[in-house]
């Protein structure tokens, strides 16, 4: 068991009969009354998230979890499947269970948070950013960079972002995984 001073982003708690990943938490001690930790918290079996308030000394019942390194392979349609990179194994998982699939590239190592109790995994954690290749947006207009103006654009995994005028066809980007935004262009 563990408490609400124990709440950090990653920890998998068990929540309703439900296991919860903490996405998002802030303690807060107001001036009057007693401190409480808000939370955002993702259901990983379900995808739903979740706004919860717990008490400060509230107890919540922590699932240990481990952290493997898998190389995704290929999606299916239905599934997409991962190799451990340390013993080759292969699982696979439901669409629900990634965060950002639409950034996920063949070849990406990522990082799987597995259950001990019954070594089913719960969650993937893409690296921070990703570097994709532009397939297709539309040629910017020269003279028309005074503002913040974005364009949309197709990237090599089928996934769409806005992007800054003067970038074209062909130019690798970063993107934040967390939010799916562009970060910046990258020079060869």
């Amino acid at each position: 068991m563990a408490s609400t001073s124990d709440i950090r982003n990653g920890l998998c708690i068990r929540y309703n009969h439900d296991i919860y990943k903490i996405i998002e938490f802030l303690h807060v001690k107001p001036g009057k009354g007693p401190a409480f930790v808000r939370t955002k918290m993702k259901s990983v079996t379900t995808g739903k998230v979740l706004d919860n308030t717990f008490s400060a000394g509230h107890k919540i019942e922590d699932v240990r979890v481990e952290t493997h390194k898998f190389q995704f392979l290929y999606n299916d349609g239905e599934f997409y499947h991962f190799m451990n990179v340390d013993d080759y194994t292969q699982i696979r998982l439901l669409e629900n269970v990634l965060d950002m699939p639409q950034l996920l590239k063949e070849g990406e190592v990522v990082t799987i948070l597995i259950n001990t109790e019954d070594n089913m995994p719960l969650s993937v954690e893409l690296p921070a950013s990703v570097i994709l290749e532009v397939t297709h947006t539309e040629p910017g207009v020269k003279g028309n960079t005074a503002t913040n103006a974005s364009k949309p654009a197709t990237l090599e995994t089928g996934a769409e972002v806005n992007v800054p005028l003067f970038i074209n066809e062909g130019d690798k980007i970063r993107i934040e995984t967390e939010k799916g935004t562009y970060k910046e262009r990258i020079k060869e």
